[in-house]
């Protein structure tokens, strides 16, 4: 009899640590499971689908599951305090991560990649616990946490250098580190179908008095003026160096170790905004003084208004010439030389 108690003993164990281990995992399974659909149902909740966390939903979604998660959280770090300073652009980048929050859910519904990525949003007034464990002291900020980050201090931080490229930076980011394609970014269109609505009623309504108007040769296109300012504008656009400041994003000043502002920088290979500018204004200068000479000074009856005005323009000219050339000959060791005819010689 011992030997059959013992048995059935033996067998009794095993099958309640079979049954245990199988309630385990099942309870495992489900916990996930609940995770992933409570996220979801936070998800719902947002018009854009950003869930808003707080340190105890950053406890119930990071710091209190096991490891691995199932799911990627991206999480955009955002202060209400902060929102009023224009250089750091958070409604701005709120906005934008809200933009790829949504472009990744047009493009993954119905996927089981939605499952996997979940875009949030935490604010410090709110969380200053979480901002803690996370490390963050700066903004903006966005931290990526994988299924396998154990401490959030260690998660993916964005560089802060690639903001200034604003949703699309966001979308390589989440790409490189998850490996999950966020898809093409559905910027919103510039104008609303109510505002075009609007402006289109309001154009069918002017279409008369524009019609008018064109017949008549009242238009602002039909003004001299206009045309001379644009052809002025185009002049000082090109000789100012601006497509250059535009396409290289130069500063229109820097400043020195002392703190000075600094508006010219000696050398051939950077070329200041402001510095631009003033060589450009002493082009346009010269320019117009010349259409004065040639169109306006000609008008004159009286030589003695005519020479004095021409003595003026030409000490105007040769000023504005000189300050150029001296420029020129400080940042790049450039000088003016005479060439004479050989047979002067």
């Amino acid at each position: 009899m011992a030997p059959r108690s013992a048995v059935f003993c033996l067998s009794l164990y095993l099958l309640v640590i079979v049954f245990s281990v199988s309630g385990t995992v099942g309870v495992s399974a489900s916990s996930d499971d609940d995770l992933v659909d409570e996220l979801e149902s936070l998800q719902s909740k947002s018009p854009s689908g950003v869930i808003h966390l707080d340190d105890r939903l950053i406890s119930r979604f990071l710091t209190s599951v096991k490891i691995p998660r199932p799911y990627h959280l991206i999480i955009f770090f955002d202060a209400s305090s902060l929102r009023s300073k224009s250089e750091l652009h958070l409604p701005q980048l709120r906005s934008e991560f809200a933009i790829v929050s949504e472009s990744f859910a047009a493009h993954h519904r119905g996927l089981p990649s939605a499952s996997k990525l979940f875009f949030c949003d935490i604010e410090f007034g709110e969380s200053q616990s979480s901002f803690s464990k996370f490390g963050v002291n700066s903004l903006p900020h966005v931290r990526l946490v994988s299924p396998t980050t154990r401490s959030l201090s260690d998660s993916d931080s964005m560089d802060a250098s690639a903001f200034s490229r604003l949703a699309d930076a966001m979308a390589e980011f989440v790409e490189s580190k998850t490996k999950i394609s966020v898809g093409p970014i559905l910027h919103p269109p510039p104008v609303s179908p109510r505002q075009q609505a609007v402006l289109l009623l309001a154009l069918l309504i002017a279409a008369p008095f524009i019609i008018k108007k064109v017949l008549a040769g009242e238009t602002l296109l039909h003004d001299s003026r206009v045309w001379m300012a644009g052809a002025v504008f185009v002049y000082f656009f090109s000789v100012s160096g601006s497509m250059h400041n535009i396409i290289r994003n130069m500063p229109m000043m820097m400043t020195d170790r002392d703190g000075r502002p600094v508006f010219f920088y000696q050398g051939s290979g950077m070329q200041l905004g402001a510095e631009g500018f003033i060589v450009g204004f002493l082009y346009t200068l010269v320019g117009l003084v010349l259409a004065i000479v040639t169109h306006g000074l000609v008008r004159l009856k009286s030589v003695t208004v005519q020479r004095g005005m021409m003595l003026a323009a030409m000490v105007v000219v040769y000023w504005a010439v000189g300050k150029v050339i001296s420029l020129d000959n400080w940042k790049t060791g450039y000088s003016v030389h005479a060439y004479w005819p050989s047979s002067w010689k």
